[in-house]
């Protein structure tokens, strides 16, 4: 028996399963890669072996990628979930569901090959709190060459389509706008704990970066940072409020 991760693809257009299927098997971590077209088939195939983890395509004919993963979560040891979706729209739900990845649609091998690796781990048991350490570097490409980012030293991240824009006030990369192939949803996800809070759909900002919050006579309520300022939505301002709050008391103990 393979001591390689044993994986489900879940997906209804075959091409497009096939393609999954064989990027899998080619990572060296993964031992066998099994297919069902549907979420019904995928809840026999599961319901008679064991799975590490269960690659979903959320929009499918009869059982969604979402259906599959309720009906998983009843299970005494369920798999890992890995959605895969050309919609960032179901996110919030996906990681309330405990998924332990959300690709968009078209993505890079090494994007794949990072939803692999967090599998790896938290098959080994690594600790919850470690989570918060995803990452905490992150790279971008700067005038031909890799650059490495701090999380600490990002003020706020903005949606840009299938990527995030950094905002950043580094000096050693200068400052300015640093592209990243990820999604919102899952920054927000994984840096929950480092102080990161939603402040509008398309903003995620770095609580310690927030020097006040402004009301400005076109934007409405912004919030102010060093390199510039984020818009707080009504929806997200009582949340934001309340984290700056609660940053500000845990600061004033510490010193």
């Amino acid at each position: 028996m393979s001591a390689g991760l044993r994986l489900l693809v879940v997906e209804d257009e075959p091409s497009t399963r096939a393609e999954l299927a064989g990027q899998l098997a080619e990572l060296p971590s993964v031992g066998e890669v099994r297919c069902a077209a549907g979420g019904d088939e995928a809840v026999r195939l599961l319901g008679s072996g064991s799975f590490d983890a269960a690659f979903l395509d959320i929009a499918m004919p009869g059982l969604t990628g979402m259906d599959v993963a309720r009906i998983l979560k009843r299970l005494s040891d369920p798999p890992e979930i890995v959605f895969v979706t050309a919609y960032d729209n179901h996110a919030v739900e996906a990681f309330g569901l405990g998924a332990a990845d959300y690709l968009l649609k078209p993505f890079r091998p090494e994007r794949l090959a990072e939803a692999v690796a967090r599998l790896g781990r938290r098959r080994t048991g690594r600790p919850v709190g470690d989570k918060a350490d995803d990452l905490a570097v992150v790279q971008v490409e700067l005038a031909g060459r890799t650059v490495f980012v701090r999380r600490d030293d990002i003020a706020y991240a903005e949606a840009h389509g299938d990527y995030v824009r950094l905002h950043c006030s580094q000096k050693d990369i200068g400052r300015g706008s640093h592209l990243l192939r990820q999604s919102l949803t899952y920054l927000e996800e994984v840096w929950d704990a480092a102080g990161f809070v939603r402040a509008h759909r398309s903003f995620l900002i770095n609580l310690a970066a927030v020097t006040e919050l402004r009301v400005t006579s076109t934007a409405g309520l912004v919030a102010v940072t060093e390199v510039g300022e984020v818009p707080v939505s009504r929806r997200h301002s009582r949340l934001l409020r309340e984290r700056l709050l609660q940053a500000a008391r845990e600061g004033g103990r510490t010193q």
